[in-house]
């Protein structure tokens, strides 16, 4: 039986620990197993063992919602007993003071830590490669990457070494790895999680959020990290439902295989009586690009430098920078060091012009063609394989070389910039056996809905098989 508890679901977990059905130190024991056979897969940057034990000898009966649940965090999330890394060399003895809200909701409702997760550095990349931390490897194909920046989140969740995790999201780093790693990603309305306590890039785009092996364990974690008010109970019906297909950006210049994936899905969903709405969100790109990139090159030096100092850090930004690990992460914070890049006019009119016309474009979207939500690809392209850290900027897709980066987050990127909810679903593999994703992008603060409609789609589609371990 222990070998088969890394893959209860979480909710299943909970109601058997609620239940008295399972002893929450046998579970721990079992996904501490599973985590050290599996080590070569580098999911953890903290995993101590003795402490999750010594946690639960101290506190072996867990009340609230989650009833003990275990799970782990995104290494940029400030817990007490644990190191924040954010995976970057200047930051590995960094202990924060205090727990992140975000950490401490799950805590406070009898969630058990069981460590903190790798990502790529200071959550920039997007391979999972790291020189000093080593290579986040795919469960499915481990000489594959696992997608960033939450990879090492998505890599735990799918190959059974927590049931859940938190990743953060700042243009597609929680949906991302969850694509291709073949688990659930949620991002969050921007402002519905707090965020406080978290390494930053831009407080304007950063959320943290769900990584699952389902949508009802997304539900399960998202109705204690929101506010009070969340209806985890809300259900959806796919007969009548309106959902967008934007085909035109979106589902341009696909891989095969993604582009069957996403038919095969789309086919399904019209099968259960979905509606589909073949229309285009207008001037996506051009309204998205000037408060994008923007944005971000604008606020992260100044955040980070903001949580050093909030941390009594000893560190200025140019020491961290000098100490960062990944040759294209240095080389954009070093770009950003002495002058800004970006002109303080642009960045208002980013926020002030852009970003709202944006917004007011997907608004306008989802209104005028009265859908629920959107459907795309979460990313152009399944896992590509690992290559060293340096020459895993560019991939190959459909025999053109084109940048790894902006490749993987161009469905991604615009609804973040947005601030809307997103969720990624397993919608297949390809022939190679790698997962594909499929998004689904609702109106700003349709959470609850959204989940709601991810899990009547989640049923439709065929689940994925396990990755073989």
């Amino acid at each position: 039986m222990a070998e088969d508890l890394h893959w209860l679901s979480a909710v299943e977990a909970v109601r058997r620990l609620r239940d008295g059905e399972l002893k929450l130190a046998e579970y721990a024991e079992a996904l501490i197993e599973r985590t050290g056979r599996l080590a070569r897969l580098n999911s953890y940057i903290s995993h101590e063992p003795d402490l999750i034990r010594q946690s639960l000898k101290n506190a072996p009966e867990r009340p609230g919602p989650l009833h003990g649940l275990p799970f782990a965090l995104k290494d940029i999330i400030d817990t007490a007993d644990l190191p924040t890394t954010a995976s970057t060399p200047a930051l590995r003895d960094s202990r924060p003071r205090r727990n992140a809200p975000i950490a401490q909701a799950l805590l406070d409702a009898g969630g058990t830590l069981m460590g903190k997760q790798a990502l790529g550095e200071l959550s920039f990349g997007m391979t999972g490669n790291n020189p000093v931390f080593g290579t986040v490897r795919n469960p499915y194909r481990e000489d594959h990457i696992p997608g960033g920046s939450s990879g090492g989140t998505a890599v735990g969740v799918a190959a059974g070494l927590v049931p859940a995790g938190i990743g953060a999201d700042t243009g597609g780093s929680c949906r991302i790895p969850a694509a291709l790693c073949g688990c659930v990603g949620f991002r969050p309305t921007h402002g519905r999680y707090d965020g406080r306590g978290v390494v930053p890039i831009s407080s304007t785009r950063d959320t943290t959020g769900p990584l699952a092996r389902s949508v009802a364990d997304v539900r399960l974690v998202d109705a204690v990290c929101a506010p009070a008010g969340t209806d985890p109970g809300a259900s959806a019906d796919l007969a009548g439902l309106r959902l967008g297909v934007p085909r035109g950006f979106f589902y341009d210049d696909l891989d095969p295989d993604v582009a069957a994936a996403t038919e095969r899905a789309l086919s399904a969903l019209a099968e259960r009586g979905a509606v589909l709405v073949e229309r285009d969100i207008t001037d996506l790109a051009r309204l998205n690009e000037p408060a994008s990139f923007t944005v971000v090159l604008y606020e992260v030096g100044r955040e980070l430098s903001a949580y050093l100092y909030q941390h009594a850090s000893p560190l200025t930004l140019r020491e961290l920078v000098s100490q960062v690990a990944t040759p294209q992460v240095r080389a954009t914070l070093e770009s950003i060091l002495d002058e800004d890049q970006i002109p303080g006019a642009d960045y208002r009119a980013a926020l002030s012009v852009h970003r709202p016309a944006l917004r007011a474009a997907f608004a306008a979207y989802f209104a005028d063609n009265d859908v629920s939500a959107y459907v795309v690809p979460t990313t152009p392209l399944p896992a590509r394989p690992h290559l060293p850290s340096g020459e895993d900027v560019t991939v190959e897709l459909n025999g053109a070389t084109v940048d790894t980066f902006l490749t993987y987050i161009r469905n991604t990127d615009a609804s973040s910039t947005a601030g809307l909810p997103c969720l990624s679903i397993p919608s297949g593999l390809s022939r190679d056996g790698l997962p594909i994703g499929l998004e689904l992008v609702g109106p700003d603060s349709s959470d609850a809905r959204l989940l709601a409609i991810g899990e009547a789609v989640e049923r439709t589609l065929p689940p994925l098989p396990r990755p073989s371990l």
